[in-house]
């Protein structure tokens, strides 16, 4: 019989964890062609076992959260390839359930966050960086609701709202997760201290406040420079566990379709980062498992 899993916000309290890196880098490490608009989300369909593959790698670096390759899997990008919506269903699916195999092949329990990401992503054009669609927030909810519905039904520990660059959709899936019966976190993509639409941190942050569903709050996707200050505001602002997974410091060349710059991703900055109040600590785009190793290492034994 398998024993009962310990819901991951038991493990916060208990312990910082180690989420995994950038899953499309370790992908294209393993020679997998990610320049399609559909990117990572692609192989759920032509090569699952390479997002297999690609997980197994962070959980064998020592990650004890995994990111499944869900975050640009949309029933609109899908269909754009002529993909209905019954098959898409069950690409969500597979998402959550090769993430769960991968984790399975882990020493110690490891965590399953299925990625819901930003309304951008679906566009392929860079929009989640900048936020600001045009939409309202009653159009992101209703966008966001049937994938959430999917992936909740396909039983991770919790959904990764990430790389949200507006308080606007940080509102609107926080509408749209309501009574999925899974917890989540919510995690924004900023600069300057603010999200990438330009709304103040703290601002964008105080819509978690007081919400029991979400587990943590905080920021992926962003310069490592920019982590500490927002793990500050984070815990100040919600009183929650604060969940971090920078970038390698790299920028995104849009027209390029290619990170440009030098990495600045240091494992020893998560000493400030878990003081300030992080609990869940990894890496995102070019942050690989050799750095999610260090990372690990470094936090291994801390209460």
């Amino acid at each position: 019989m398998t024993p009962p899993r310990t819901p991951l916000a038991t493990a916060l309290a208990r312990e910082p964890l180690v989420l995994d890196g950038g899953l499309s880098n370790q992908l294209q490490a393993q020679g997998c062609d990610l320049s399609d608009a559909l990117w990572s989300a692609r192989l759920l369909a032509d090569g699952p076992e390479q997002i297999e593959r690609a997980h197994a790698a962070y959980v064998r670096a020592g990650a004890r959260v995994l990111i499944t390759a869900g975050y640009q899997a949309t029933f609109e990008g899908f269909a754009r390839r002529g993909v209905g919506r019954e098959e898409t269903a069950g690409l969500l699916r597979r998402s959550v359930a090769l993430a769960r195999r991968a984790a399975a092949e882990g020493e110690r329990e490891v965590w399953v966050a299925a990625s819901v990401g930003p309304y951008g992503a679906m566009l392929a054009d860079g929009s989640e960086y900048r936020g600001r669609y045009g939409l309202g927030v009653a159009e992101l909810e209703r966008f966001h609701r049937p994938r959430i519905e999917v992936l909740a039904e396909a039983g991770p520990d919790v959904l990764a709202l990430e790389t949200v660059p507006d308080a606007d959709e940080g509102r609107a899936l926080l509408r749209a997760v309501r009574g999925c019966g899974v917890p989540v976190w919510l995690s924004y993509s900023c600069a300057g201290g603010r999200t990438r639409a330009g709304q103040p941190l703290a601002e964008a942050f105080a819509l978690a406040a007081g919400n029991d569903q979400v587990v943590a709050v905080g920021v992926n996707c962003c310069e490592p420079g920019e982590v500490e200050d927002a793990v500050r505001v984070a815990a100040r602002v919600t009183g929650k566990p604060v969940v971090v997974y920078p970038n390698s410091g790299e920028g995104w060349d849009d027209e390029a379709r290619r990170w440009r710059g030098r990495p600045a991703f240091d494992a020893g900055r998560a000493d400030a980062w878990v003081a300030a109040g992080a609990r869940l600590v990894g890496g995102c785009c070019c942050v690989g498992p050799e750095r999610i190793a260090e990372l690990a290492a470094r936090m291994e034994g801390r209460g």
